[in-house]
C-alpha cells in the first residue's frame, strides 16, 4: 500500500532513500535546507515543500535524516520557519527517525513525540551511499512491537535487512556499537595493507588470502582501502564517500560518549576515536574512511626516512 510520506534531510543518504520509496510508489515529500539535494530529489519525483513544517502537515510517516541529535531535537520542537515537525503533523502521525545520533537523544526523541501524540521508532542505518542508491540498507531499529510492524514496509523498501533490536533508543544503540567495530577494522586492515608493501605482498595476494582467512570482514571484502581487489570500493574513485571521514569520526565519537557513560573500558575504541577525529580535521573529512590508509602509508614513510 502506498503512504503518504514527508522526509526531512534529501543529502547523500537521505536524497536517493526518498528516490526509493517513490519509486515503489509512495507520495514523497522533501526538505532539504541546500538547494542542490532539492533540486536532484525533484528529479526523482519527490515533491519539494517550502518549510519542513509544510511537508509533514499532510503526511502519514515522517523520516528524518538529518546531521545531529542537535537538528533532530530542533526540527521536532520547531523554532526555525514553519514551527516545529511535531507540531505541524497530524495526530498519530509515525516518525521515523534515521539519523545516527546519540541513544540519549533518541530516546529524547521518542519522548517528545510520544508527548506530542505521535509515535516514533529510531531507525539508523548501515550500509553507506552506495546501499542507499540500491535500497540494500541495513535498519536497526528501536521501537515498540507495534511500531515496528507499522514502519516494517517502508523500511523493507529502503533496505534489505530490518532487525529490531529493541526498545526505543536501541537502534541507535547498536548503530554506534557496530561503527564501533567498522572504524577499528578498517584501521586493522589498512595496516595490514601497509604493511604488506612493505614486506613485498601484492594487494590482490594479501585480499585473497585474507578474504577467505581469519582476516575476513566487511572492511577488507566490501570497502577495500586498496584500489584493484574490490572494484566498487571507494579506493578505485580517488576515495570519493562512500561514507566519510567526518561521519565516522562523528559516529566514534558518539562510540567514546556511550563508552564513558557506561563505565566500559575501551582502549583501542578510544584510539580509533582519536585517529578519525585527526584524520578528519586535517583533510580526511570529505574522503571515504578508508582514505585512512593515505595517512598511515604516509606517516610509515616518514618514519622510515
Amino acid at each position: 500500500m502506498s503512504a503518504s510520506i514527508a522526509f526531512i534531510g534529501l543529502g547523500n543518504m537521505g536524497g536517493p532513500m526518498a528516490a526509493n520509496l517513490v519509486a515503489a510508489g509512495h507520495h514523497v515529500t522533501g526538505f532539504d535546507l541546500v538547494p542542490a539535494a532539492l533540486e536532484a530529489a525533484a528529479t526523482h519525483g519527490v515533491a519539494i515543500a517550502a518549510t519542513a513544517a509544510e511537508a509533514v502537515a499532510t503526511a502519514d510517516v515522517v523520516i528524518t535524516m538529518l546531521p545531529s541529535g542537535r537538528h533532530v531535537l530542533e526540527a521536532y520542537r520547531g523554532g526555525g520557519p514553519g514551527g516545529g515537525l511535531l507540531a505541524a503533523a497530524g495526530a498519530g502521525t509515525l516518525f521515523i527517525e534515521s539519523s545516527t545520533i546519540a541513544v540519549d537523544d533518541a530516546r529524547a526523541a521518542h519522548a517528545l513525540a510520544a508527548e506530542a501524540g505521535h509515535r516514533n521508532i529510531d531507525a539508523p542505518v548501515s550500509g553507506g551511499v552506495i546501499g542507499a542508491i540500491a535500497g540494500t540498507l541495513t535498519f536497526m531499529v528501536g521501537a515498540s512491537p507495534a511500531d515496528f510492524e507499522s514502519a516494517r514496509g517502508i523500511l523493507e523498501t529502503m533496505g534489505r535487512r530490518v532487525v529490531l533490536c529493541g526498545e526505543p533508543g536501541s537502534g541507535q544503540a547498536a548503530k554506534i556499537c557496530n561503527n564501533l567495530i567498522l572504524g577499528v577494522s578498517m584501521i586493522a586492515v589498512s595496516e595490514a595493507f601497509v604493511l604488506g608493501e612493505k614486506l613485498g605482498l601484492t594487494h590482490q595476494a594479501l585480499f585473497d588470502v585474507a578474504s577467505a582467512a581469519s582476516g575476513q570482514c566487511w572492511a577488507l571484502t566490501t570497502n577495500c582501502p586498496v584500489p584493484g581487489p574490490v572494484p566498487a570500493s571507494p579506493a578505485n574513485r580517488d576515495y570519493q564517500p562512500g561514507f566519510a571521514g567526518a561521519l565516522m569520526a562523528k559516529d566514534l565519537g558518539l562510540a567514546v560518549e556511550a563508552l564513558h557513560s557506561t563505565g566500559v573500558e575501551a582502549e583501542v575504541g578510544s584510539l580509533a576515536a582519536d585517529i578519525y577525529r585527526k584524520f578528519a580535521d586535517e583533510g580526511g573529512a570529505g574522503l571515504d574512511f578508508s582514505a585512512i590508509i593515505t595517512v598511515i602509508r604516509a606517516r610509515s614513510e616518514g618514519a622510515a626516512a
